[in-house]
């Protein structure tokens, strides 16, 4: 489902030239739950960012659900990821201005969803992720961890291939980062393709697969028996 080959980013800074990452080598099969670990800085985010395509590499080779994306363009590659990928942030990016149902239909404007199956749809990702109750409501009415799983709703909105989380634990306290990490456990148990980045070694360790990254090289990766609640 994933496959970097070689990948090579750098980026300048007011003090020189940063190697985020160096050489890397990351495949993912479908259907596999992966979490990315590492200090500061280690080349983690960089990594989730070629898999969903935001940032190119300037060397090596990405390929993600069938598609090599060194070679689209801009305008290509996002439009692609609307169709395959799932995007979840630390901070929520919940639209204020809607609602938490309108939040979860807005990507299907541009996935191809008919227009009069989206509410519908989108009530069916709310109930999924133990929201329907509060579809009516705006972002700043509920907890973080209600706008998170409002977020994950909305990031199957368009039935992606891939689920990818930039440490969507991280604004969390510990209860929801514990629903929403189980959540992930469940979408996994079905079948979806997740990758997350996480500062919470405690979380990842119970993750199938937990991919350490330092110094813009994967320094191990490790198979276990996952543990969900």
């Amino acid at each position: 489902m994933i496959s970097l080959e070689n990948i090579r980013k750098s980026y300048r800074l007011p003090q020189g030239r940063f190697e985020a990452l160096s050489g890397v080598d990351f495949e993912v099969d479908a259907g596999e739950f992966v979490a990315i670990v590492g200090p500061s800085g280690s080349g983690k985010s960089t990594l989730i960012n070629m898999i969903t395509g935001i940032d190119r590499p300037d060397s090596g080779e990405v390929h993600v659900a069938g598609q090599r994306l060194t070679k689209l363009g801009e305008n290509r590659i996002a439009k692609w990821r609307g169709q395959h990928v799932g995007v979840i942030f630390q901070f929520f990016q919940l639209l204020p201005t809607l609602t938490v149902l309108e939040n979860v239909m807005l990507p299907m404007n541009y996935g191809g969803t008919y227009k009069n199956e989206r509410e519908a749809r989108a009530m069916r990702l709310l109930d999924r992720v133990n929201m329907a109750g509060d579809a009516d409501k705006f972002p700043s009415q509920i907890s973080g961890g209600q706008q998170q799983r409002a977020a994950i709703a909305r990031a199957l909105a368009n039935d992606p291939k891939i689920l990818v989380g930039d440490e969507p634990t991280g604004n969390l306290d510990a209860a929801s980062a514990e629903t929403i990490f189980n959540l992930f456990g469940e979408l996994a148990f079905q079948g979806l393709t997740i990758v997350i980045v996480t500062h919470d070694q405690t979380l990842a360790a119970r993750v199938p697969r937990m991919i350490h990254v330092d110094s813009g090289q994967i320094i191990s990766d490790n198979m276990r028996a996952p543990t969900f609640a």
